[in-house]
């Protein structure tokens, strides 16, 4: 596998008593998309949002093992704040700020101290660009962003996570609630965009795991069942686990 960008030992995941997610440890390779699949509240979600801290905002949380990107710990040697410019994310639902489209995109570099409209012009074009949707909007950068379509608030989105320039890009489920034409307009997408980002995505649809990603991780009730090459996992599974699941036996 290429250098792992994440490398997460023995994560081990409590809302309250209820045990979430269970010893997890896997290698996430660099500027590669990598894919998690499984039934409905098996832990992939929980995982994905374990990445960049966003389960600290839950009450009575418990994590223990560790999370490390580029070697650094996430809970111990990175700030949040940093954290999560670092490691962006796209969520199911689009859900764009009720602001113009130019403010959508600007909004990550204001907070993070850039105050120069010449500079957030071109940061706006640069990330509308990265997310393939410039052409279409080019002319609308004033316009209020909740009157896109959804599969445009959700380039907007994408658009809005490139623009503080991050290293890794989360997508839960980005395009479950979008019509076949904007899902592989996304797809193609995180393709384009593995050059420079490692990506990690959620997904329900297997096609789309099969299609997109390079490694994919099957996850059953918090475990880490197998990780593997796309490929190998959907041709030649090691686990029965996974097979079952990938020919439909159940999930």
């Amino acid at each position: 596998m290429k250098n792992a960008k994440f490398s997460i030992k023995n994560l081990n995941l409590f809302y309250g008593e209820f045990q979430a997610l269970k010893n997890i440890s896997i290698d996430i390779p660099d500027r590669e998309i990598t894919s998690f699949i499984g039934p409905s509240g098996c832990g992939k979600s929980t995982f994905l949002k374990t990445l960049n801290r966003m389960n600290d905002l839950i009450e009575g949380v418990k994590i223990t093992g560790e999370v490390k990107l580029d070697g650094k710990d996430i809970f111990e040697d990175i700030d949040v704040i940093k954290l999560r410019k670092k490691v962006g994310m796209v969520f199911q639902k689009p859900n764009p700020f009720p602001m113009s489209v130019y403010d959508n995109i600007a909004y990550g570099p204001r907070i993070h101290g850039i105050k120069k409209k010449s500079i957030l012009d071109e940061i706006v074009e640069k990330s509308l660009r990265s997310a393939a949707i410039w052409d279409e909007l080019k002319d609308r950068l004033k316009k209020n962003a909740l009157g896109l379509s959804g599969g445009q608030q959700q380039r907007l989105c994408i658009a809005r996570a490139l623009a503080v320039e991050p290293e890794v890009l989360l997508m839960d489920e980005p395009t479950s609630a979008l019509d076949p034409i904007s899902t592989l307009k996304i797809e193609d997408l995180a393709v384009e965009l593995k050059k420079k980002y490692t990506i990690i995505i959620v997904t329900h649809n297997m096609q789309q795991a099969a299609r997109i990603s390079d490694n994919t991780a099957f996850f059953l009730l918090g475990e880490i069942i197998e990780f593997d090459k796309t490929e190998k996992i959907f041709s030649n599974p090691k686990n029965k686990k996974t097979e079952d699941y990938i020919t439909g036996r159940f999930g």
